[in-house]
This record gives structure tokens, C-alpha cells and sequence, in this order.
């Protein structure tokens, strides 16, 4: 199974199906159920078609393609968080598979355990290797909603239509948002590598996205707890979407590699 970057089209492909018996679940082979029921493309999908739609619009010169980046990134309420430490001894990392554009892990020492005691849904991170070089890269992190507007607005130049336009959507920016989406943020040096461990409920549609800030290429794999394969991609892109449904409550490993020559500060997104 493969990464799917997000296009202009918000394109998704479904992942295959794993049945599982009713009398007893089996935890040993890939956390992946049937797709929940009406799920639909959610807020960390949102957010990341945002960040390609902008870098079209901006590349092109086209204010009106950058205010709708803008109007989507404005419209999903995002909560930033801070990871808690992941012991690093916890995983593993197959550096060699990541090289050859195989099949990755991290696996887990051990399984995840079960979420529906009433316990907080940690999320952990830990970063290996040492950096390759101290180039910071040329941007600080993904662009948000405000810079998105200013560049809409900068665009716009003397079109006074076009800018009442901009200016009417920025007014209504924070009306009706859509929550949901979560946020992490990881300035990831050239050579390093961070895991993420992430829990999802089982049968509950499960997002992930990769926001980067231009400056560097990344690899990313997610794993689940049995060290199975979910997603994976090592395209030439540092903006990356995964979506599943896992068949149990559990964690699963968001494996991020920088390949690139300098830094690249990233977001994490999860719904």
C-alpha cells in the first residue's frame, strides 16, 4: 500500500478490506478493517490540498487560486499539540530498506496497548541519526491561512474588486470552522529521522498528512503495530496524505525521513 499525495482533485483510493470474524478478533495481521461507514476526506485531507493548492496558485501568479487556498485552510479549526518523548528503544528502524525504496519499518518492540480503558491518547516522538549538515533551509514551517491572504492580497495588486473579494473573506475567517484536526510541528535536520506513534480507534476513520515547507524531500512509511506496512511513499514531495480505517484500537508509527540537503520544518496532521 502506498502513499497517496494530495492533488488538486482530492483523490483518495481506497484501501482493501480485511475481514474479521465477529466471535474474535485477530490481532496479528494488518490493523485494517473495512472503510467506516460515510467517511468521507476530512480535515487533515483539507489542509493539506490547501498547501498545494497555494503553491500552484502562488508558482502561477494567480490571486484567485491563492484566496481559495486561503478559504480552505481558514475553514478547519486546528489544534497544535506537543508530542510526548517516545523511549527510542521502543522501535526499530530498517535504515537499509528506507535506501533502497523497500518496504520500511519501524517495528515496535512490543504491541500497542488497548485505548478504551478511559486513558489519555498519547502521541510520542522520537528522532534518530545524527544531522548531516546545519542548513536551516530557507522557510520556517508550512503556510498558514494569514500568509495564504496576504499573498492573495499582494497578488491582487491594484484590483480593488478583487480585493474586496479577499477582504470579505477574511472577515468571515473562523465562522463555521470545522474542527477535528490535530497538529504537530518538527523542524527535522537533513539526515534525521523521526517516528511518531500515534493511537486510533478501531472502526473510526483514521487521517494522517505530512505538511512540509518546501526546503527538503521526505520519506514517509506508517506502520502498524505488528510492524505491517499501512502506507508508504518516497516520492520526490514533502507533502504527503494517508487515510484507513484500523480494525482494533491501537498505535501505529509515522516513520518521517529528511533526504534532502537542508532542513525541513513539518507538520504532522491527524484528525
Amino acid at each position: 500500500m502506498t502513499f497517496k499525495e494530495i492533488s488538486l482533485t482530492l483523490a483518495t483510493t481506497a484501501l482493501v478490506a480485511v475481514a474479521l470474524p465477529s466471535f474474535a478478533q485477530d490481532k496479528s495481521g494488518p490493523n485494517v478493517g473495512a472503510a467506516a461507514e460515510g467517511a468521507a476526506p476530512g480535515a487533515a485531507s483539507t489542509i493539506a490540498l490547501a498547501q498545494d493548492l497555494y503553491a500552484t496558485g502562488a508558482a502561477q501568479g494567480d490571486a484567485v487560486t491563492v484566496l481559495a487556498a486561503a478559504k480552505l485552510a481558514a475553514s478547519i479549526d486546528v489544534t497544535s499539540a506537543e508530542p510526548a518523548a517516545l523511549d527510542p528503544a521502543k522501535v526499530t528502524i530498517d535504515q537499509a530498506a528506507f535506501a533502497k525504496k523497500a518496504a520500511p519499518s519501524p517495528v515496535p518492540a512490543a504491541p500497542a496497548p488497548m485505548m478504551n480503558d478511559g486513558s489519555p491518547r498519547a502521541v510520542g516522538k522520537a528522532t534518530f541519526f545524527n544531522a548531516a549538515n546545519d542548513d536551516e533551509g530557507a522557510s520556517e514551517a508550512p503556510v498558514t491561512a494569514e500568509a495564504m491572504f496576504a499573498k492573495a492580497k499582494e497578488l491582487a495588486a491594484d484590483d480593488e474588486a478583487l480585493l474586496g473579494v479577499i477582504a470579505d473573506a477574511m472577515a468571515e475567517t473562523g465562522r463555521g470552522r470545522i474542527g477535528g484536526a490535530v497538529e504537530w510541528m518538527s523542524r527535522l535536520p537533513a539526515g534525521q529521522t523521526d517516528v511518531w506513534e500515534i493511537p486510533y480507534y478501531g472502526n473510526s476513520y483514521a487521517e494522517v498528512a505530512i505538511v512540509g515547507d518546501g526546503d527538503a524531500n521526505l520519506d514517509v512509511a506508517v506502520t502498524d503495530e505488528n510492524g505491517n506496512v499501512i502506507c508508504y511513499d518516497v516520492s520526490w514531495s514533502d507533502k504527503l496524505y494517508c487515510d484507513w480505517t484500523p480494525a482494533w484500537d491501537g498505535y501505529f508509527y509515522v516513520t518521517v525521513q529528511n533526504m534532502g540537503g537542508s532542513r525541513n520544518s513539518y507538520y504532522l496532521l491527524t484528525n
